[in-house]
């Protein structure tokens, strides 16, 4: 009899583990655990990106509301950005959008026909002075109205200035062609509201 009692107990004991076993199984099932999340991520870069900027896409900056007239999207290697020339204001802008080791960053950037510069060494523009922080070669596309080819191959130098707030670009789109000085600004997500583009063939 005490010997049918202990196998006996021993039995409900197994029984009660394995249905805790499979309760737990089920409830994992039923209740995904929650993902952490990045805190200082944006909430979207797509935001800026290609589904929503595009040509016919309005840009609210500064009190300005600048219409989308064309856009340009560069690659090199696995590294995609975007330009898009703005009008609206005084003098057209062009706003450019790239996400940098996780980081989105968006500037906007003033052609400078007047300065006759190239490329090479440090460089001053209105009192301020750059160093070079990248250079290189992409290919790019482009939609709408940009002034520049359907599509090729571009050359670029970056320079920012020790702030790192401010940028001085170059850029050359075709071998045969003068490079192009403009004058760059960091823009913060929060001091643009976009309007989306229609949808493409719309």
């Amino acid at each position: 009899m005490g010997t049918f009692l202990i196998v006996l107990a021993i039995a409900l004991f197994a029984g009660a583990v394995i249905a805790l076993v499979l309760a737990m199984k089920r409830s994992k099932k039923q209740t995904p655990q929650a993902q952490r999340t990045d805190p200082l991520k944006f909430d979207s870069p797509q935001q800026f990106g290609p589904r929503q900027l595009g040509p016919g896409a309005i840009v609210s900056y500064g009190g300005v509301d600048y219409v989308v007239r064309g856009s340009v999207t560069l690659r090199q290697g696995p590294f995609v950005w975007w330009e898009h020339l703005l009008e609206g204001g005084s003098e057209p802008l062009w706003f450019s959008v790239e996400e940098d080791e996780g980081r989105l960053e968006l500037a906007m950037w003033t052609r400078r026909p007047d300065l006759q510069l190239q490329p090479g060494g440090p460089q001053v523009v209105d009192g301020v002075g750059f160093v070079e922080t990248e250079h290189g070669a992409a290919s790019y596309t482009t939609e709408g109205t940009t002034g520049l080819p359907a599509g090729g191959d571009m050359e670029f130098v970056d320079y920012a200035n020790s702030a790192g707030d401010t940028f001085l670009g170059f850029e050359r789109w075709a071998p045969s062609m003068p490079w192009e000085v403009s004058i760059g600004r960091t823009v913060l997500p929060g001091e643009l509201t976009v309007y989306p583009a229609p949808p493409a063939g719309s």
